[in-house]
């Protein structure tokens, strides 16, 4: 049983799932602050803001007051999402995919093979064949 959990532990998988944990909740504290410095001032600029920040739409309801649908926050958490996973992309994975392109040409790890002929191209080859070979009349 420990066995096995050493060698879980000791995965690359485990070990890099870990790495990204801290790394983003690390840069998640960078995000927030630039959605609440920039983003959430721009987004103000076209729906009314409380003391909370972005109210959201005002629609009137049955009863003659109003209802409030406070789509500031869901519009903050999308762009930040966003923010996070483009950054993300070109920060982290992007330079190591490029990263193990190259490894993988060092260590003469061949280009993958060209893609085989469809079904109909090879149907296609048979038949020009067989009208070629045919003796005419």
């Amino acid at each position: 049983m420990i066995k096995g959990f050493k060698e879980f532990i000791t995965r690359g998988n485990v070990i890099d799932l870990a790495v990204a944990v801290v790394v983003g909740a690390a840069f998640t504290a960078i995000i927030n602050a630039a959605v609440s410095s920039i983003i959430t001032p721009l987004i103000a600029i076209f729906w009314k803001a409380d003391e909370s920040g972005i109210s959201g739409i005002t629609v009137p309801d049955l009863y003659g007051g109003s209802v409030t649908f406070p789509i500031g926050d869901l519009v903050s958490a999308i762009i930040s999402f966003l923010a996070v996973a483009l950054v993300v992309y070109f920060v982290l994975v992007y330079p190591m995919n490029i990263w193990k392109e190259r490894q993988a040409r060092k260590a003469g790890v061949a280009e993958p093979e060209p893609e085989l002929p469809t079904e109909q191209e090879l149907l296609i080859q048979i038949r020009d064949l067989l009208e070629k070979t045919q003796t005419k009349p």
